[in-house]
């Protein structure tokens, strides 16, 4: 690798010397040492808008308009003026740099939620391929409705739900996909999982992992709604069975007489959960009962076994509700079981948890683990690269710092682990690690600056984990791994001269560029005050 400090040495040493095969983009990737945001405007005059993220391939900023009606795209542009004279580095920018539009271009503006609508403003997905841009938009939520139609009791509902497809190119709106009276978690992409060109939405409400195609021609296809019925042929099979007087006549009338409220809505969901396990969960509690069945060869402990293991737990399996989902290929999917309290909770990781893995095809479950899983967690500390990157992605997004690729993530990881130095703590440190699983699609930022092969830097503060963080009055450091003791650039999200109400609650979030040296820091209160936007860039 590069033995000089000096951007010019290291491009002469690039003329001359041949990188090994295979580590040219990692080459390339060490000359962000040297190409630093060296510079920030500090309260920048700028729209007032709330900003989303950079597209992961840098060509477009998502941002919405405050009554979260509106869409609005920007193009990053880079600032330029002239100089006359020597020194040019000494002169102050002219006045207009200030300006938001000095650094971006807007494209467009489009309107996507209707009068009792409002756009989600944590939700957002990128179909890098196609340029597309997945959104959300929905209704207010209803947290005492009733649980009707095979509903989950105590999970809200959202009387409209509504994806929009649309070209980023352009802010032409390609198709809709709408759900009624469901309640899917929106909040940072949660309940959405994209891979390749496949969708997988999960209603908590209705307990049903809807898989969707996204065609190139800009059209959701439904591919196959996974919960009450698991394969295609399900439904058939047991309306032939009644219809053979297999099921007997004390269950149709139930049936009947459930088809017969009132108020139930529309949502394609039939009754029969309200009499039977769903599909899926009866492929759970098969899974878990032959699990515990094979543990054992002798009929006497097996029995036992299953009394202990299986039948007195029975209820709480019964009870388990689906989290959350992901794609790990395009035939089996990560799983999260819990509770109810634990489904709609914002924070769920005190709540009991497990893991199952699921493939499609089949129709069938392939593993189930608990969230203290020792097994479960050593695949995430070897092999976490598989989790959460899928293909077909610029190279940059796979360069994204784990402790399954990068050393020093790898070294910070063990340090928590023998910090552990009880049983007991080292449990809480496994629950802890495997509370991020599943991985939530398209939440870290794919920036050079990020990876921890090249800087480091407080994580308390500010990750590559697209969140709002808790500001600070201090610059955030970035230091070199190869220099530890001298800071490459900081970032001060507050205003320049500081806040002067300092007992004001004051949140941040950090919007990078994933290939320009380019920075948004935005830092509020929560008092609804005016945001301060600052722009940090290399000058």
């Amino acid at each position: 690798m590069f033995k000089s400090n000096n951007l010019v040495a290291r491009l002469f040493e690039r003329q001359t010397h041949r990188s090994t095969p295979g580590t040219n983009i990692h080459r390339a990737r060490h000359f962000y040492e040297n190409l630093v945001p060296s510079y920030t405007l500090y309260d920048v005059d700028c729209p007032d808008h709330s900003f989303r993220k950079f597209t992961e391939d840098g060509q477009y900023l998502i941002s919405f308009s405050r009554n979260y009606q509106e869409l609005i795209v920007y193009r990053p542009a880079w600032l330029s003026f002239s100089c006359c004279g020597e020194e040019c580095d000494s002169h102050d920018l002219p006045s207009r740099a200030n300006k938001f539009d000095s650094f971006f271009t807007q494209l467009y503006c489009v309107s996507l939620a209707s009068s009792n609508e409002l756009i989600c403003k944590d939700f957002f997905v990128y179909m890098e391929n196609n340029r597309f841009g997945l959104f959300a938009t929905s209704t207010a939520q209803v947290h005492d409705a009733p649980a009707t139609g095979g509903a989950v009791h105590g999970v809200p509902s959202i009387e409209k739900i509504t994806f929009h497809l649309l070209r980023l190119e352009d802010g032409i709106i390609l198709d809709k996909k709408v759900f009624h009276n469901d309640f899917i978690n929106l909040a940072h992409n949660m309940g959405v999982y994209l891979y390749d060109d496949l969708l997988a939405v999960v209603s908590l409400r209705y307990q049903t992992i809807h898989i969707l195609q996204i065609r190139e021609s800009g059209n959701i296809v439904d591919v196959r709604a996974i919960g009450e019925y698991c394969r295609e042929d399900d439904e058939l099979f047991l309306y032939s069975s009644a219809q053979c007087g297999t099921i007997d006549d004390s269950t149709i009338q139930m049936e009947a007489l459930v088809n017969n409220n009132e108020g139930i809505p529309n949502n394609n969901h039939s009754a029969a959960q309200n009499v039977f396990l769903s599909g899926i969960k009866q492929r759970l509690l098969s899974f878990i009962f032959r699990g515990i069945w094979n543990e054992e060869a002798d009929e006497t402990q097996r029995v036992h076994s299953l009394k202990k293991k299986f039948y007195f737990h029975f209820q709480d399996y019964v009870d388990l509700i689906i989290w959350k989902v992901q794609f790990l290929d395009r035939h089996h999917l990560l799983i999260k079981f819990g509770s109810v309290d634990g489904g709609v909770s914002r924070n769920a990781d005190h709540h009991p948890a497990f893991f199952a893995i699921y493939d499609m095809e089949a129709a069938e479950f392939v593993a189930f683990y608990q969230n203290s899983a020792d097994e479960l967690y050593f695949l995430l500390e070897k092999f976490a690269d598989h989790f959460h990157t899928p293909p077909n992605n610029s190279l940059h997004m796979n360069f994204i710092s784990s402790h399954s690729n990068n050393l020093h993530a790898f070294e910070q990881l063990n340090f928590l682990k023998n910090k552990s130095g009880s049983l007991s703590q080292l449990l809480q440190f496994v629950k802890k690690t495997l509370v991020s699983l599943p991985f939530t699609c398209q939440s870290q930022s794919p920036s050079p600056y990020f990876d921890q092969s090249l800087f480091r830097f407080d994580e308390k503060l500010i990750s590559a984990t697209e969140r709002h963080r808790q500001s600070t009055d201090h610059p955030i450091k970035f230091i070199s791994r190869r220099q530890p003791k001298i800071p490459k650039f900081k970032i001060k999200p507050g205003p320049e001269a500081g806040n002067s109400d300092a007992r004001a609650k004051k949140i941040s979030s950090f919007l990078f560029h994933p290939i320009l040296p380019l920075v948004i820091s935005v830092q509020q209160t929560m008092f609804l005050q005016s945001s301060v936007v600052n722009i940090h860039f290399r000058k």
